[in-house]
């Protein structure tokens, strides 16, 4: 069966919901409502066909290598290369109303990830655990990097098929395999652009 589905430094960060003009944000991390703990979504998951699927692609950049790029309308996240190239993941972004821009750094690395949903969601979602702890069921998946000093990461996810999907609260999911791929090649310290729109 193909599986075809499945960033302290902050410079002015803007709330979550002013990209879109409005919306309210949680004050803290949060998963999609549709999110599924206890789904197993195997380490070895990755996006194998399609635009999607990790690639070295052409990339012109005044940003040093090692930078990690996000482009939210895009759906891609890209790993800065030398000579205009980066490596880029296919990635799921936040739903209208939660996607954000702004420059921050890793701030920390985590391996299978524990997951607290925030008293906002549990009043959505009452059935939801207190807490999870990392694991394949978990839905922040296999890794996640922390973005600066926000609520945000990039992570990895137990329902691969949501990549290139509007889903999250204002994280940036990949699939596990990839997620894991890019946590072995950038450091805690490594500048990430996260650009919410098209640019020229």
């Amino acid at each position: 069966m193909a599986t075809a589905a499945g960033l302290s430094l902050s410079l002015a960060l803007p709330h979550p919901a002013s990209a879109q003009g409005g919306g309210k944000t949680p004050d803290k991390e949060t998963l999609d409502i549709g999110d599924e703990p206890g789904r197993v979504s195997t380490e070895e998951v990755v996006i194998t066909d399609g635009p999607y699927a990790r690639q070295a692609v052409f990339f012109r950049s005044n940003e040093p290598p090692g930078t990690l790029v996000v482009h939210t309308s895009e759906r891609f996240i890209y790993l800065v290369q030398p000579n205009n190239r980066a490596l880029r993941y296919g990635i799921g972004v936040g739903r209208e109303g939660f996607q954000w821009s702004g420059l921050v750094k890793i701030s920390r690395k985590s391996e299978w990830p524990d997951w607290r949903p925030p008293p906002e969601m549990i009043a959505r979602q009452p059935y939801l655990p207190r807490f999870m702890a990392g694991g394949p069921g978990n839905p922040m998946g296999a890794r996640a990097l922390y973005l600066g000093s926000t609520v945000f990461r990039v992570h990895g996810t137990n329902q691969p098929e949501t990549i290139g999907q509007s889903i999250s609260s204002g994280c940036f999911r990949l699939a596990n395999g990839d997620i894991i791929d890019l946590y072995d090649r950038v450091p805690v310290g490594t500048k990430v652009v996260i650009r919410h729109g098209a640019s020229l």
